[in-house]
C-alpha cells in the first residue's frame, strides 16, 4: 500500500514539476503569439474607427476589397519571388559549405565563425552595407563589374537584389543545422559505398541526403514561412520614394503600411490573415509530400 502511495506521489509531482517548467514557454506562446494571432484575426473584421477608436463591425467586407485588390496581389507575387529565390539558393548553398566544413581541413572553426557572423548583425548594419554595395553611382559592385546597374530602384531586379541579401544573412544558420545532421551520418555507410566503387557525387545523394533529408525538411519549411514574412529588408533598403516600391514590397511591409502608416489596422489586419492562411496551405503541402523523400531512421 506504502508503496503505490509512493508510486501515485511520484508521478503527480512528475506531473507538477512538468507544468512548472513548460509554463513560461506556454505563457510566452499565449501572450506573444496566440493572443495577437487571434486579436489580428478579430481586427479583419472591423473598420478602423476615427483617431484608432470606435471601430464599426464590417463582416467580409475587408476580405471582398482585399480579393479585388489589385497592389495585395502584386504584394503576394512579390513575396513568392523573393522566397523563390532565396529559400533554395540559401539551401542549396549552406549544404555545399556544410559538405566542405564538415570534412578535415585547417581552420574549420574559423570557417565557421566567418559563414554565421550574419545571423548575429543587426538587420539595421546588413541594411547599411548592402545599400552601399548596390549604390548605382558609387557601389562596390557597379565598380567591381564595371556596370551601372540600379540593383534596389530597377523594378524588374530590386526584388531579386534583396533576395540575395536575404540569402547571404541566412546561409550560417542552415550551415549550422546542416553540420549538425551530417556528424549523426555513420562514417561506416562511406566506408562501405567507396569500397562498392560509389563516387563522391553518389555517395552525397544516396547516403548523405536520405540520412539527413528530416533536417532538411525542417529547414526548407521554416525557410519558407521565414521568407514570405520577409519584412526588415525591403523596410530598410527601399525607400518610399523608391521607383521599385510597388515591385518590392512585401505583404507584411503592405500589413505595415495600412496599420500604422495609413492607420488602417481593420484593412492591414485583413492583409495578415491572407498570408497566415497561404503559409498554413504551403505547410500542410509540404507537410504531406514530406512521406514520399523525407527518410526518418
Amino acid at each position: 500500500m506504502n508503496r503505490k502511495h509512493k508510486i501515485g506521489k511520484t508521478k503527480v509531482n512528475e506531473f507538477i514539476w512538468g507544468w512548472i517548467f513548460i509554463l513560461p514557454t506556454m505563457l510566452g506562446l499565449i501572450i506573444l503569439n496566440i493572443y495577437p494571432m487571434l486579436q489580428t484575426i478579430y481586427q479583419s473584421f472591423f473598420k478602423t474607427g476615427d483617431f484608432g477608436k470606435g471601430n464599426v463591425f464590417v463582416g467580409l467586407a475587408n476580405y471582398k476589397k482585399v480579393f479585388g485588390d489589385t497592389e495585395v496581389w502584386q504584394a503576394l507575387w512579390n513575396t513568392v519571388k523573393y522566397a523563390i529565390v532565396e529559400v533554395p539558393l540559401s539551401i542549396i548553398i549552406a549544404l555545399i559549405l556544410a559538405a566542405f566544413l564538415n570534412r578535415n581541413i585547417k581552420g574549420k572553426s574559423f570557417f565557421r565563425t566567418v559563414f554565421f557572423l550574419p545571423m548575429v548583425v543587426a538587420p539595421a548594419a546588413i541594411a547599411m552595407v548592402w545599400k552601399w554595395l548596390y549604390n548605382s553611382q558609387f557601389g562596390l559592385l557597379n565598380n567591381v563589374l564595371n556596370t551601372k546597374v540600379n540593383w534596389v530602384s530597377d523594378s524588374k531586379i530590386a526584388i531579386y537584389s534583396i533576395a540575395m541579401i536575404g540569402v547571404w544573412s541566412v546561409i550560417g544558420y542552415n550551415v549550422v543545422l546542416f553540420m549538425a545532421a551530417l556528424l549523426e551520418v555513420p562514417r561506416e555507410y562511406y566506408e562501405a559505398a567507396s569500397l562498392d566503387g560509389a563516387t563522391g557525387i553518389k555517395q552525397f545523394f544516396h547516403i548523405t541526403l536520405p540520412m539527413i533529408s528530416p533536417t532538411l525538411f525542417f529547414v526548407v519549411v521554416t525557410r519558407v514561412i521565414a521568407s514570405l514574412q520577409v519584412f526588415d529588408l525591403i523596410y530598410m533598403i527601399i525607400d518610399y520614394n523608391n521607383p521599385a516600391l510597388k515591385k518590392t514590397q512585401s505583404l507584411v511591409y503592405l500589413f505595415y503600411t495600412y496599420s500604422f502608416t495609413q492607420g488602417n489596422k481593420g484593412y492591414g489586419a485583413t492583409v495578415i490573415v491572407i498570408l497566415l492562411v497561404f503559409i498554413m496551405i504551403l505547410t500542410v503541402l509540404q507537410l504531406i509530400g514530406q512521406k514520399k523523400w523525407v527518410h526518418y531512421n
